[in-house]
């Protein structure tokens, strides 16, 4: 599981550094501003503050919506994966030791 989280945790960032990139000279963003668009876009929270206004901008983030969210759904997929395994480890953990010896 940690192996695999790994894998997608930098396939995110590379994803948010690819998005940033592509807005910043799309758009003409700053770079501050760039990597806030594709992180609140990929987490969908989507304030609105910033969108794209060209046409390459909009086409742009379409691809990268989509392939985007679902990198980073597998991501949490992934964080929650892992603490329930975690838990399920405890609780197994905690039984045998109120099992009594035999």
């Amino acid at each position: 599981i940690q192996r695999r989280f790994r894998y997608i945790a930098a396939v995110s960032l590379v994803v948010v550094g690819v998005g940033a990139t592509a807005m910043h000279y799309l758009e003409g963003w700053r770079w501050i501003d760039a990597a806030y668009f594709s992180v609140i876009s990929l987490t969908t929270v989507g304030y609105g503050d910033f969108t794209p206004q060209t046409d390459g901008g909009k086409l742009f983030v379409i691809g990268y919506l989509i392939v985007g969210i679902a990198i980073i759904a597998a991501l949490v997929n992934n964080v929650i994966r892992s603490a329930v395994a975690r838990r399920v480890i405890k609780l197994g953990e905690a039984a045998a030791k109120s099992e009594p010896d035999n």
